[in-house]
Formats: C-alpha cells, structure tokens, sequence
C-alpha cells in the first residue's frame, strides 16, 4: 500500500496502520497539496489514484513513470471534461484543475484483455473466423496485438467511433502459425496483463520468446510470474525464469497436466485457452475465478473453441 500512500500523504493525507504496506488501514481526511511524484514502477492504478486526489483536492499534480507509459484511461476521461492533462518531452505528466464534472452517459467499451484470451483461441483454432465487437483499442492497451502481429498472427482492427476519449472497434482474428519474439522491458507496462496469455501462445510458436522486466508480476493477484512459468513446465511446456525475464520455447505436443491458480482469473483463463489446442488435457484447479473480470467465460469458451472451419463466429 506504500505505492499509493506515500505521495497521498505527501499531499496531506493521514493513514493509521500497523503495518503501513498493508491493509487494514484507517484514513484520515483533509486539505490537500500539490504534488510532485516520481511513481517507483508504470502504474495505471497509482497514477489514476493520484491524478483523482488532485481532481478531489483541485490541486495541480505532476507524475513521471519510469520505464514504459502506463494506461491512459484516467487521462483521457478527465481531458473529456475539460481537464488541462498534458505530457512533457521529458515524460511528466501534468494536471491542472481546469474542468468540471458533469453527468454523462457512456457504454464502456469490451475490456481489450479479456478480449484478448478470445484472439488467443481464435489463433490456436483450426479454422473459421472470430469478430469480437465493441472493444476498447486504445493504444495503451492494445500493446500485446503489436507483439502478436510480430509473432506472425492474422489480427485486423475495425475502428468505430470514440466513447468520452477512448477509441472503440471491431477485432477479427483467424488461426497463424506463430513464432517466437522478444519483448523488450519499455513494453511491458503496456501489456501486462496479457503477459499470461502472450505466454501460453509462445509456448505453441516456434523458437523462443523472452519477456524482459516483467518481475511486477511477482506481485499481482498471486505470484503471477512463478505460477506462470510452473504452470507451463506442468503441462510439458519449456519455460523458466532467470532474474525478471520470462523464457518460453515452443513446441508441438498436446499440453497435458494440472494447473494451479491460487486463484487467479487470468491464469485460469491462459490455460483454458491453451486446453483448447487439438489433443490437449488440461485440468485448472479453480476456473470459477475467471469470474473477478469475466463472468461467463468458460462457457464462452467452448462455445467458440470448435468452429467449423471457414465460419465466422
């Protein structure tokens, strides 16, 4: 908790706890200041956290991510409502309380990583077509279909019309041979959630795929990285860590073993795409966890996993 505290506290928010890292915790209101932070990793959530407490406190705020540019969902909703958010040559960004809220209406576009675990089944089937509609494609979160288009896959965008900032459209995949890629440590945040999935296709390309600086996923809903890489040698894949970089090599047996989450959806979902492939059997120790981010899933799933081939689904 430390990652959001700290600077709120800095602008004058006071916290009680025993253990400041952790939660439980007591808030304690108040005046707040400006702020200058430096955030210690790309955070689409501690930079929302901050840019909303400037919002709260009509205070101006300036942010600078290291590394690779995080979601800009925050930033392009309160630019919609006349916001001054700005970014410098030099990487900080900067808020001005220049707006106002209003009430709106919005149809929030399909999460591009959820939507992502279905293009991962379409390019691991043996046919047909798969169009999922309504997808939110903003740049910042569609970095995982730059590295998929690198991997070899057949992907199209249908760009439709733009929802309070935030681009919205139409992807189309099909089946492709995949290959392996690298993908360096600026791309990461852009694309961190879809590290699971991106991992399970790497292990069906040919050669291999690094993934470099993705230690953050140490410290998602579970020990994303580790689980990751056990999870891929359970079902006979080739994978290891060394440092903060993933290493998976492609192969072309059936995967076949147990998978452990300790409950998290987007392992859980990874390999239930990967027990899609032709032979496989994958047994996932908890798939009703998939539910946190997309109720329905599992039916959806098999529902679109056996296309005949040619159809558009």
């Amino acid at each position: 908790m430390l990652r959001v505290t700290e600077p709120l506290a800095l602008m004058g928010a006071r916290f009680e706890a025993n253990n400041p890292d952790r939660l439980p915790l007591a808030i304690r209101g108040g005046r707040l200041s400006p702020l200058d932070w430096q955030l210690p990793v790309s955070s689409a959530q501690i930079k929302g956290c901050l840019l909303f407490a400037g919002l709260a406190a009509g205070q101006p705020v300036a942010l600078r991510e290291p590394g690779g540019r995080s979601r800009d969902h925050t930033e392009r909703l309160l630019r919609s409502f006349g916001f001054t958010v700005v970014e410098d040559s030099d990487g900080w960004i900067r808020f001005q309380p220049t707006g106002a809220l209003e009430p709106f209406d919005l149809e929030v576009p399909g999460d591009p990583s959820s939507a992502a675990f279905l293009v991962g089944a379409a390019l691991l089937s043996e046919g047909g077509t798969l169009r999922i509609t309504g997808v939110g494609i903003n740049p910042t979160r569609t970095g995982f279909l730059r590295v998929l288009e690198r991997m070899g896959a057949r992907i199209s965008v249908e760009e439709g019309a733009e929802q309070c900032g935030e681009p919205v459209g139409d992807l189309v995949a099909g089946p492709g041979t995949l290959r392996g890629t690298i993908l360096a440590a600026e791309e990461i945040p852009g694309l961190i959630d879809e590290i699971p999935l991106l991992a399970i296709l790497a292990s069906r390309a040919s050669g291999e795929t690094r993934f470099h600086e993705v230690g953050e996923l140490r410290v998602k809903e579970s020990d994303r990285l580790g689980l990751l890489a056990a999870n891929l040698r359970a079902v006979g894949a080739d994978a290891s860590v060394q440092g903060e970089t993933l290493i998976v090599r492609g192969g072309t047996r059936p995967p076949i073993g147990r998978v452990v989450t300790e409950g998290d959806h987007r392992l859980a979902m990874a390999f239930a795409v990967l027990g899609t492939v032709p032979g496989a059997r994958v047994r996932i120790d908890n798939m009703a966890c998939a539910a946190v981010s997309f109720p329905g899933f599992e039916e959806l799933l098999r529902s679109i996993s056996s296309p005949a081939k040619g159809r558009s689904r």
